[in-house]
């Protein structure tokens, strides 16, 4: 691995482990989003915990902690597996921040803000999925579940495979960190979207 690399893959987890959920809720008064809710520092609990603006401030926040070390290794000119170590690194460390303790999120956002900055066909296709998947059923966990295992699809399809096997690790460490919703799932317990009235 060149230098190069290892300095802009550093730098990639070091800025996944920024928790745009705590740094939200904190900047707006709201509870630590890690002991409230579900206790998961993302989008959907700062929904609950403090609304929709706080929500969506939280959800560009992670997304873009995966496009912005991405675009950068792209214009440095990084080759394709430079670029994945990169995208995987700051997935990395939205999940298992250093600034936190190495209590992270479920990674979507992030996940999908890589994604999208490797190739712009593989974000819609995967946002495309969601969004599906959520109208259908009205489960944002299994909206994401589906669109995990269809991202290394979309990968092949769209790229290479150097994409296509960082994106297999990435969906293996997305369905692992949503186990307790698949429980839930197949419990019959998890929530859905309420439908407005």
């Amino acid at each position: 691995m060149h230098f190069d690399t290892i300095i802009a893959t550093v730098i990639a987890y070091l800025f996944g482990s920024i928790s745009s959920a705590v740094v939200t809720c904190k900047l707006m008064g709201l509870p630590d989003p890690r002991t409230q809710g579900s206790g998961n520092p993302g989008a959907s609990n700062v929904l609950r915990l403090g609304g929709k603006k706080a929500a969506i401030i939280t959800l560009a926040g992670d997304v873009l902690k995966g496009v912005i070390p991405v675009l950068a290794a792209k214009l440095y000119g990084f080759d394709t597996i430079s670029l994945s170590i990169v995208a995987f690194a700051a997935f990395l460390g939205h999940l298992y921040p250093v600034f936190f303790r190495f209590k992270g999120g479920k990674g979507v956002a992030t996940a999908a803000g890589c994604l999208l900055a490797l190739d712009w066909r593989i974000g819609l296709s995967l946002l495309g999925t969601w969004i599906l998947m959520a109208v259908v059923f009205r489960y944002s966990s299994l909206s994401a579940l589906i669109a995990a295992l269809l991202a290394p699809v979309y990968a092949w399809y769209f790229t290479n495979n150097n994409f296509a096997i960082m994106t297999c690790f990435m969906s293996a460490l997305l369905i692992l960190r949503h186990r307790e919703n698949i429980q839930r799932l197949v419990a019959g317990t998890e929530p859905k979207f309420k439908r407005k009235k």
